[in-house]
Protein backbone atom coordinates (compact mmCIF):
# COMPACT_ATOMS: atom_id res chain seq x y z
CA UNK A 1 0.00 0.00 0.00
CA UNK A 2 2.96 2.15 -0.17
CA UNK A 3 4.79 3.71 -2.97
CA UNK A 4 6.92 6.67 -3.69
CA UNK A 5 6.38 7.34 -7.47
CA UNK A 6 2.55 7.35 -8.66
CA UNK A 7 2.75 6.64 -12.03
CA UNK A 8 -1.08 7.44 -12.23
CA UNK A 9 -0.78 11.38 -12.07
CA UNK A 10 0.18 12.22 -15.46
CA UNK A 11 0.45 15.39 -17.52
CA UNK A 12 -2.65 14.54 -19.19
CA UNK A 13 -4.67 15.22 -15.72
CA UNK A 14 -6.57 18.11 -15.10
CA UNK A 15 -3.66 20.86 -14.02
CA UNK A 16 -4.34 21.54 -10.20
CA UNK A 17 -6.89 19.40 -9.66
CA UNK A 18 -10.26 21.70 -10.40
CA UNK A 19 -8.22 24.88 -11.36
CA UNK A 20 -9.94 26.28 -14.99
CA UNK A 21 -7.72 26.93 -17.16
CA UNK A 22 -7.07 30.80 -17.82
CA UNK A 23 -8.37 32.23 -20.59
CA UNK A 24 -5.73 34.60 -20.90
CA UNK A 25 -3.13 36.79 -19.22
CA UNK A 26 -5.03 39.44 -16.51
CA UNK A 27 -3.83 43.45 -15.73
CA UNK A 28 -1.70 42.80 -12.95
CA UNK A 29 -4.11 45.78 -11.74
CA UNK A 30 -6.68 43.78 -11.88
CA UNK A 31 -5.60 42.21 -8.74
CA UNK A 32 -5.67 44.76 -6.75
CA UNK A 33 -8.26 44.88 -3.47
CA UNK A 34 -10.66 47.80 -4.21
CA UNK A 35 -9.09 49.37 -1.13
CA UNK A 36 -5.84 49.99 -2.55
CA UNK A 37 -7.22 50.58 -5.80
CA UNK A 38 -9.52 53.70 -4.28
CA UNK A 39 -6.68 54.76 -2.10
CA UNK A 40 -4.42 54.93 -5.14
CA UNK A 41 -6.88 56.88 -7.32
CA UNK A 42 -7.68 59.62 -4.52
CA UNK A 43 -3.64 59.66 -3.84
CA UNK A 44 -2.99 60.36 -7.36
CA UNK A 45 -5.87 62.96 -7.50
CA UNK A 46 -4.93 64.79 -4.29
CA UNK A 47 -1.08 64.91 -5.10
CA UNK A 48 -1.71 66.52 -8.35
CA UNK A 49 -4.04 68.87 -6.98
CA UNK A 50 -1.21 69.97 -4.62
CA UNK A 51 1.40 69.68 -7.83
CA UNK A 52 -1.22 72.28 -9.42
CA UNK A 53 -1.77 74.52 -6.29
CA UNK A 54 1.73 74.67 -6.02
CA UNK A 55 2.80 75.44 -9.28
CA UNK A 56 0.03 77.90 -9.45
CA UNK A 57 1.10 79.70 -6.32
CA UNK A 58 4.54 79.97 -8.18
CA UNK A 59 3.32 81.46 -11.19
CA UNK A 60 1.43 84.28 -9.24
CA UNK A 61 4.84 84.90 -6.93
CA UNK A 62 6.93 85.10 -9.95
CA UNK A 63 6.02 88.44 -11.05
CA UNK A 64 5.51 90.39 -7.35
CA UNK A 65 8.69 88.75 -6.82
CA UNK A 66 10.90 89.59 -9.47
CA UNK A 67 9.92 93.38 -9.23
CA UNK A 68 10.35 93.44 -5.26
CA UNK A 69 13.91 91.68 -5.83
CA UNK A 70 14.74 93.90 -8.68
CA UNK A 71 13.49 97.52 -6.35
CA UNK A 72 15.71 95.57 -3.73
CA UNK A 73 18.95 95.40 -5.87
CA UNK A 74 18.31 99.14 -6.92
CA UNK A 75 17.52 100.53 -3.78
CA UNK A 76 21.01 98.92 -2.74
CA UNK A 77 23.06 99.93 -5.34
CA UNK A 78 20.92 104.02 -5.40
CA UNK A 79 22.42 104.22 -1.70
CA UNK A 80 25.54 103.00 -1.93
CA UNK A 81 26.32 105.40 -4.85
CA UNK A 82 24.91 108.26 -3.40
CA UNK A 83 26.40 107.66 0.23
CA UNK A 84 30.16 107.22 -1.97
CA UNK A 85 29.22 110.21 -4.41
CA UNK A 86 28.88 112.40 -0.80
CA UNK A 87 31.91 111.01 0.88
CA UNK A 88 35.13 112.85 0.38
CA UNK A 89 38.10 110.49 0.33
CA UNK A 90 39.27 108.92 3.69
CA UNK A 91 35.58 108.89 4.64
CA UNK A 92 34.68 107.06 1.51
CA UNK A 93 37.35 104.40 2.17
CA UNK A 94 35.67 103.23 6.05
CA UNK A 95 32.34 103.69 4.14
CA UNK A 96 33.15 101.08 1.97
CA UNK A 97 34.59 98.57 4.90
CA UNK A 98 31.17 99.45 6.70
CA UNK A 99 29.30 98.48 4.58
CA UNK A 100 31.32 94.99 3.48
CA UNK A 101 31.59 94.55 6.98
CA UNK A 102 28.20 95.46 8.47
CA UNK A 103 25.82 95.20 5.49
CA UNK A 104 27.46 92.08 3.29
CA UNK A 105 27.99 94.92 0.68
CA UNK A 106 31.12 94.59 -1.38
CA UNK A 107 32.38 98.01 -3.63
CA UNK A 108 34.92 97.34 -5.95
CA UNK A 109 35.97 99.13 -9.07
CA UNK A 110 35.14 97.58 -12.30
CA UNK A 111 38.01 97.04 -14.99
CA UNK A 112 37.90 96.63 -18.80
CA UNK A 113 39.93 93.31 -18.13
CA UNK A 114 37.13 92.00 -15.37
CA UNK A 115 35.57 88.47 -16.70
CA UNK A 116 32.34 87.91 -15.55
CA UNK A 117 29.34 85.86 -16.46
CA UNK A 118 25.80 87.11 -16.66
CA UNK A 119 22.99 85.45 -14.43
CA UNK A 120 20.32 85.20 -17.55
CA UNK A 121 19.93 81.48 -17.20
CA UNK A 122 16.37 81.35 -16.16
CA UNK A 123 13.02 82.86 -16.68
CA UNK A 124 13.05 84.27 -13.01
CA UNK A 125 16.56 85.99 -13.37
CA UNK A 126 15.62 87.24 -16.78
CA UNK A 127 12.64 89.09 -15.40
CA UNK A 128 15.08 90.47 -12.62
CA UNK A 129 17.57 91.88 -14.92
CA UNK A 130 14.84 93.25 -17.07
CA UNK A 131 13.01 95.22 -14.43
CA UNK A 132 16.82 96.14 -13.09
CA UNK A 133 17.62 97.85 -16.00
CA UNK A 134 14.40 99.94 -16.02
CA UNK A 135 15.54 101.17 -12.70
CA UNK A 136 19.54 101.67 -13.32
CA UNK A 137 19.90 102.04 -16.56
CA UNK A 138 20.21 99.67 -19.92
CA UNK A 139 23.63 99.21 -19.46
CA UNK A 140 23.66 97.64 -16.10
CA UNK A 141 24.82 94.37 -16.33
CA UNK A 142 24.12 90.93 -13.64
CA UNK A 143 26.87 88.61 -12.71
CA UNK A 144 26.60 85.47 -11.13
CA UNK A 145 30.35 85.35 -11.52
CA UNK A 146 33.76 88.00 -11.54
CA UNK A 147 36.99 87.42 -12.36
CA UNK A 148 36.40 83.87 -10.77
CA UNK A 149 34.86 85.09 -7.30
CA UNK A 150 31.00 83.69 -7.17
CA UNK A 151 28.20 86.00 -5.77
CA UNK A 152 25.66 88.57 -7.19
CA UNK A 153 27.50 91.41 -8.65
CA UNK A 154 25.98 94.25 -10.07
CA UNK A 155 27.24 96.85 -11.99
CA UNK A 156 27.18 100.98 -11.41
CA UNK A 157 28.36 104.20 -11.82
CA UNK A 158 30.12 107.29 -10.04
CA UNK A 159 31.21 110.18 -11.63
CA UNK A 160 32.03 108.25 -14.57
CA UNK A 161 33.68 105.51 -13.05
CA UNK A 162 32.33 102.00 -13.58
CA UNK A 163 32.08 99.65 -9.90
CA UNK A 164 30.72 96.47 -9.03
CA UNK A 165 28.46 96.04 -6.14
CA UNK A 166 28.66 92.61 -4.72
CA UNK A 167 25.22 91.50 -2.19
CA UNK A 168 23.76 88.31 -0.92
CA UNK A 169 22.82 86.07 -3.83
CA UNK A 170 20.26 84.44 -1.69
CA UNK A 171 18.18 87.65 -2.27
CA UNK A 172 18.36 86.50 -6.40
CA UNK A 173 16.90 83.18 -5.72
CA UNK A 174 13.39 82.30 -6.60
CA UNK A 175 10.94 81.21 -4.68
CA UNK A 176 11.41 77.53 -3.42
CA UNK A 177 13.97 75.19 -1.24
CA UNK A 178 13.96 73.74 1.72
CA UNK A 179 11.15 74.86 3.11
CA UNK A 180 8.67 74.73 -0.28
CA UNK A 181 10.12 71.10 0.38
CA UNK A 182 8.98 70.43 3.62
CA UNK A 183 5.54 72.05 3.22
CA UNK A 184 5.38 70.03 -0.07
CA UNK A 185 6.11 66.98 1.96
CA UNK A 186 3.58 67.77 5.24
CA UNK A 187 1.04 68.13 2.73
CA UNK A 188 1.57 65.25 0.67
CA UNK A 189 1.32 63.00 4.17
CA UNK A 190 -1.88 64.11 4.94
CA UNK A 191 -3.25 63.88 1.67
CA UNK A 192 -2.30 60.25 1.62
CA UNK A 193 -3.70 59.55 5.38
CA UNK A 194 -6.65 61.30 4.43
CA UNK A 195 -6.96 59.18 1.20
CA UNK A 196 -6.11 56.09 3.66
CA UNK A 197 -9.01 57.01 5.67
CA UNK A 198 -11.84 57.81 3.02
CA UNK A 199 -10.67 54.55 1.23
CA UNK A 200 -11.28 52.53 4.66
CA UNK A 201 -14.74 54.58 5.33
CA UNK A 202 -16.20 53.15 1.47
CA UNK A 203 -14.75 50.19 1.51
CA UNK A 204 -15.91 49.27 5.04
CA UNK A 205 -19.65 48.11 4.16
CA UNK A 206 -18.03 46.37 1.13
CA UNK A 207 -15.73 44.34 3.35
CA UNK A 208 -18.66 43.63 6.11
CA UNK A 209 -21.05 42.46 3.04
CA UNK A 210 -18.17 40.30 1.74
CA UNK A 211 -17.40 38.45 4.71
CA UNK A 212 -21.92 38.10 5.61
CA UNK A 213 -21.74 36.89 2.29
CA UNK A 214 -19.24 34.16 3.13
CA UNK A 215 -20.51 33.39 6.37
CA UNK A 216 -24.02 32.52 4.47
CA UNK A 217 -22.47 30.72 1.60
CA UNK A 218 -21.25 28.45 4.53
CA UNK A 219 -24.99 28.24 6.05
CA UNK A 220 -23.96 30.54 8.96
CA UNK A 221 -27.29 32.79 8.59
CA UNK A 222 -26.88 34.03 12.46
CA UNK A 223 -23.27 35.86 11.52
CA UNK A 224 -24.34 37.05 8.43
CA UNK A 225 -26.45 39.69 9.66
CA UNK A 226 -25.34 43.68 8.57
CA UNK A 227 -26.25 46.70 10.77
CA UNK A 228 -29.53 47.82 9.41
CA UNK A 229 -29.12 51.61 11.15
CA UNK A 230 -26.08 52.80 9.26
CA UNK A 231 -25.95 56.47 8.32
CA UNK A 232 -25.80 56.15 4.98
CA UNK A 233 -29.44 55.30 3.33
CA UNK A 234 -27.96 53.69 0.43
CA UNK A 235 -26.00 51.05 2.63
CA UNK A 236 -28.59 50.73 4.53
CA UNK A 237 -31.14 49.69 1.93
CA UNK A 238 -28.29 46.95 1.09
CA UNK A 239 -27.82 45.82 4.49
CA UNK A 240 -32.08 45.73 5.18
CA UNK A 241 -32.14 43.70 1.39
CA UNK A 242 -29.36 41.29 2.51
CA UNK A 243 -30.49 40.50 6.05
CA UNK A 244 -34.06 39.52 4.39
CA UNK A 245 -32.99 37.61 2.08
CA UNK A 246 -30.92 35.67 4.67
CA UNK A 247 -33.72 35.24 6.29
CA UNK A 248 -35.80 33.88 3.55
CA UNK A 249 -33.13 31.07 3.01
CA UNK A 250 -32.64 30.06 6.23
CA UNK A 251 -36.61 29.54 6.58
CA UNK A 252 -35.86 27.61 3.05
CA UNK A 253 -33.16 25.81 4.81
CA UNK A 254 -34.75 24.85 8.15
CA UNK A 255 -37.87 23.90 5.91
CA UNK A 256 -35.69 21.77 3.32
CA UNK A 257 -34.65 20.03 6.41
CA UNK A 258 -37.89 19.23 8.30
CA UNK A 259 -39.26 17.85 4.69
CA UNK A 260 -36.18 15.47 4.26
CA UNK A 261 -36.84 14.51 7.57
CA UNK A 262 -40.45 13.90 6.83
CA UNK A 263 -39.83 11.99 3.74
CA UNK A 264 -37.22 9.67 5.41
CA UNK A 265 -39.56 8.65 7.81
CA UNK A 266 -42.81 8.75 5.81
CA UNK A 267 -41.24 6.62 2.73
CA UNK A 268 -39.22 4.10 4.96
CA UNK A 269 -42.54 2.81 6.64
CA UNK A 270 -44.43 1.64 3.66
CA UNK A 271 -41.33 0.20 2.06
CA UNK A 272 -40.32 -1.78 5.16
CA UNK A 273 -44.29 -2.77 5.20
CA UNK A 274 -43.89 -3.33 1.11
CA UNK A 275 -40.77 -5.81 1.47
CA UNK A 276 -42.60 -7.86 4.74
CA UNK A 277 -45.53 -8.11 2.49
CA UNK A 278 -43.82 -9.18 -0.64
CA UNK A 279 -41.72 -11.81 1.90
CA UNK A 280 -45.04 -13.40 2.76
CA UNK A 281 -47.35 -12.95 0.04
CA UNK A 282 -45.44 -13.70 -2.74
CA UNK A 283 -44.75 -17.17 -4.03
CA UNK A 284 -43.07 -16.71 -7.24
CA UNK A 285 -39.46 -16.75 -6.15
CA UNK A 286 -37.89 -14.73 -9.38
CA UNK A 287 -40.96 -11.96 -8.43
CA UNK A 288 -40.27 -11.58 -4.87
CA UNK A 289 -36.57 -11.10 -5.49
CA UNK A 290 -37.44 -8.61 -8.18
CA UNK A 291 -39.63 -6.77 -6.03
CA UNK A 292 -37.31 -6.87 -3.40
CA UNK A 293 -34.48 -5.25 -5.40
CA UNK A 294 -37.07 -2.70 -6.25
CA UNK A 295 -37.59 -2.11 -3.10
CA UNK A 296 -34.09 -1.68 -1.77
CA UNK A 297 -33.52 0.64 -4.74
CA UNK A 298 -36.16 2.73 -3.43
CA UNK A 299 -34.53 2.71 -0.32
CA UNK A 300 -31.04 3.65 -1.68
CA UNK A 301 -32.64 6.90 -3.78
CA UNK A 302 -34.22 7.91 -0.67
CA UNK A 303 -30.01 7.92 0.83
CA UNK A 304 -29.01 9.90 -1.98
CA UNK A 305 -31.66 12.54 -1.18
CA UNK A 306 -30.66 12.94 2.15
CA UNK A 307 -26.66 12.81 1.77
CA UNK A 308 -27.36 15.48 -1.47
CA UNK A 309 -29.70 17.63 1.06
CA UNK A 310 -27.03 17.74 3.45
CA UNK A 311 -26.23 20.81 5.79
CA UNK A 312 -23.39 22.52 4.34
CA UNK A 313 -21.73 23.10 7.93
CA UNK A 314 -19.07 19.99 8.70
CA UNK A 315 -16.68 19.90 11.23
CA UNK A 316 -12.50 19.40 9.98
CA UNK A 317 -10.40 17.31 11.81
CA UNK A 318 -6.96 15.53 10.55
CA UNK A 319 -8.10 12.28 8.74
CA UNK A 320 -5.55 9.11 8.14
CA UNK A 321 -6.42 8.24 4.49
CA UNK A 322 -5.60 5.29 3.89
CA UNK A 323 -7.89 4.06 7.13
CA UNK A 324 -10.69 5.62 5.27
CA UNK A 325 -10.04 4.12 2.38
CA UNK A 326 -9.31 0.52 3.79
CA UNK A 327 -12.89 1.03 5.98
CA UNK A 328 -14.58 1.84 2.41
CA UNK A 329 -13.20 -0.98 0.08
CA UNK A 330 -13.23 -3.67 3.01
CA UNK A 331 -17.13 -4.50 1.64
CA UNK A 332 -16.41 -4.92 -1.82
CA UNK A 333 -13.49 -6.71 -1.96
CA UNK A 334 -15.17 -9.80 -1.64
CA UNK A 335 -17.40 -8.88 -5.08
CA UNK A 336 -17.12 -10.94 -7.75
CA UNK A 337 -16.86 -8.22 -10.56
CA UNK A 338 -14.38 -5.75 -8.66
CA UNK A 339 -10.83 -5.47 -8.40
CA UNK A 340 -9.50 -2.87 -6.49
CA UNK A 341 -5.66 -1.55 -6.30
CA UNK A 342 -4.58 0.91 -3.90
CA UNK A 343 -1.71 2.76 -3.65
CA UNK A 344 -0.55 5.82 -1.37
CA UNK A 345 2.15 7.07 0.13
CA UNK A 346 2.46 6.14 3.93
CA UNK A 347 0.65 8.45 6.38
CA UNK A 348 -1.45 11.12 4.41
CA UNK A 349 -3.19 13.01 6.70
CA UNK A 350 -5.93 14.92 5.27
CA UNK A 351 -8.34 17.40 6.78
CA UNK A 352 -11.49 16.55 6.69
CA UNK A 353 -14.78 14.98 7.71
CA UNK A 354 -14.06 11.54 8.38
CA UNK A 355 -17.66 10.45 7.47
CA UNK A 356 -18.35 12.82 4.75
CA UNK A 357 -14.86 11.58 3.16
CA UNK A 358 -15.85 7.84 3.10
CA UNK A 359 -19.34 9.01 0.99
CA UNK A 360 -17.32 10.53 -1.25
CA UNK A 361 -15.13 7.29 -1.73
CA UNK A 362 -18.31 4.80 -1.70
CA UNK A 363 -19.66 6.92 -4.30
CA UNK A 364 -17.01 6.67 -6.64
CA UNK A 365 -16.33 3.40 -5.88
CA UNK A 366 -19.56 2.06 -6.34
CA UNK A 367 -19.95 4.59 -9.18
CA UNK A 368 -17.07 2.78 -11.32
CA UNK A 369 -18.47 -0.78 -10.38
CA UNK A 370 -21.56 0.12 -11.92
CA UNK A 371 -20.22 1.65 -14.85
CA UNK A 372 -16.61 1.16 -15.00
CA UNK A 373 -16.25 -2.22 -16.09
CA UNK A 374 -14.14 -4.35 -18.90
CA UNK A 375 -15.66 -4.47 -21.83
CA UNK A 376 -13.87 -7.67 -22.29
CA UNK A 377 -13.80 -8.89 -18.66
CA UNK A 378 -16.53 -7.33 -17.30
CA UNK A 379 -15.23 -6.92 -14.04
CA UNK A 380 -14.51 -3.23 -12.45
CA UNK A 381 -10.72 -2.65 -12.02
CA UNK A 382 -10.63 0.20 -9.93
CA UNK A 383 -7.01 1.62 -9.00
CA UNK A 384 -7.18 4.40 -5.64
CA UNK A 385 -4.09 6.22 -5.93
CA UNK A 386 -2.20 9.37 -3.85
CA UNK A 387 0.31 11.55 -3.02
CA UNK A 388 1.03 14.85 -1.47
CA UNK A 389 1.84 18.00 -3.00
CA UNK A 390 2.84 21.23 -0.79
CA UNK A 391 -0.27 21.76 1.20
CA UNK A 392 -2.36 19.22 -0.58
CA UNK A 393 -3.09 15.82 -1.04
CA UNK A 394 -3.89 14.52 -4.52
CA UNK A 395 -6.23 11.47 -4.76
CA UNK A 396 -7.29 9.78 -8.21
CA UNK A 397 -9.88 7.44 -8.51
CA UNK A 398 -9.69 5.40 -12.00
CA UNK A 399 -11.26 2.82 -13.89
CA UNK A 400 -11.09 0.65 -16.78
CA UNK A 401 -13.93 0.96 -18.27
CA UNK A 402 -15.46 2.56 -21.56
CA UNK A 403 -15.00 6.17 -20.08
CA UNK A 404 -17.77 8.99 -21.14
CA UNK A 405 -18.13 11.49 -24.40
CA UNK A 406 -16.21 14.44 -23.40
CA UNK A 407 -18.63 16.45 -24.18
CA UNK A 408 -20.61 14.99 -21.31
CA UNK A 409 -17.63 15.53 -18.60
CA UNK A 410 -19.04 18.68 -16.79
CA UNK A 411 -22.50 17.51 -16.95
CA UNK A 412 -21.54 14.47 -14.77
CA UNK A 413 -21.69 16.37 -11.75
CA UNK A 414 -25.12 17.64 -12.62
CA UNK A 415 -27.92 16.42 -10.07
CA UNK A 416 -30.08 14.23 -11.53
CA UNK A 417 -27.95 13.87 -14.44
CA UNK A 418 -27.05 10.12 -15.84
CA UNK A 419 -25.04 9.11 -18.61
CA UNK A 420 -25.38 6.56 -21.52
CA UNK A 421 -25.18 3.55 -19.25
CA UNK A 422 -26.61 4.75 -16.06
CA UNK A 423 -29.95 6.08 -18.45
CA UNK A 424 -29.87 2.07 -20.04
CA UNK A 425 -29.42 0.76 -16.12
CA UNK A 426 -32.00 2.68 -14.51
CA UNK A 427 -30.83 2.22 -11.05
CA UNK A 428 -29.80 5.69 -9.32
CA UNK A 429 -30.89 9.01 -9.25
CA UNK A 430 -27.85 10.63 -10.40
CA UNK A 431 -27.13 11.89 -7.68
CA UNK A 432 -24.30 10.21 -6.53
CA UNK A 433 -21.65 12.47 -8.59
CA UNK A 434 -23.18 15.22 -7.67
CA UNK A 435 -23.02 14.39 -3.79
CA UNK A 436 -19.03 14.17 -4.24
CA UNK A 437 -18.56 17.34 -5.94
CA UNK A 438 -20.42 19.15 -3.38
CA UNK A 439 -19.20 17.18 -0.50
CA UNK A 440 -15.61 18.12 -1.91
CA UNK A 441 -16.31 21.73 -1.75
CA UNK A 442 -17.62 21.66 2.10
CA UNK A 443 -14.85 20.22 2.80
CA UNK A 444 -12.44 23.02 1.27
CA UNK A 445 -11.21 20.58 -1.57
CA UNK A 446 -11.96 20.27 -5.43
CA UNK A 447 -13.01 17.32 -7.60
CA UNK A 448 -12.61 16.76 -11.62
CA UNK A 449 -13.45 14.23 -13.77
CA UNK A 450 -11.51 13.13 -16.89
CA UNK A 451 -10.79 10.39 -19.63
CA UNK A 452 -8.02 8.40 -18.70
CA UNK A 453 -5.26 8.05 -21.69
CA UNK A 454 -5.38 4.48 -20.97
CA UNK A 455 -8.74 4.12 -20.73
CA UNK A 456 -11.82 4.82 -18.35
CA UNK A 457 -12.60 7.47 -16.06
CA UNK A 458 -10.66 9.38 -13.66
CA UNK A 459 -11.89 11.09 -10.70
CA UNK A 460 -9.32 13.38 -9.51
CA UNK A 461 -10.00 14.75 -5.88
CA UNK A 462 -7.98 17.66 -4.28
CA UNK A 463 -7.93 17.24 -0.21
CA UNK A 464 -6.16 19.97 2.21
CA UNK A 465 -3.36 18.09 3.99
CA UNK A 466 -3.15 17.80 7.41
CA UNK A 467 0.57 17.87 9.42
CA UNK A 468 -0.60 16.46 12.54
CA UNK A 469 -3.62 15.81 15.12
Amino acid sequence: MQSTQIPDFDASAPAELGETPSSGWRKPFSSVSLFWRTFFLLSILLIGSILAWLQTLRSLEFEPRAVQTAQLLASQVNLSRAALVYADGIARISLIKTMKDEEGLRIVPREATDSFESRDNDAFSRRVIAELGSRLGQGTIVASRMNGQPGLWVSFVIDGDDYWLQTDQTKFNPAGGTTWLIWLGVAAVLSLAGAALIAGLINRPLKELSFAASRMRDGDFEASQLDEHVNTSEIREVNIGFNRMAQKLAKIEQDRALMLAGISHDLRTPLARLRLETEMSVSNLEARAHMASDITQLDAIIDKFLDYARPDRVKLTPVVLGDVIDSCIYSMRKLPDVKIEVDLEEDLLVLADEVELGRVITNLLENARRYGKSVNTGIADIRISALSRDKWVLMKVRDRGIGVAPSQLYQLTQPFFRGEAARTAANGAGLGLAIVEKTMQRMGGTFQLANSNTGGLSAHLRLQRATRF
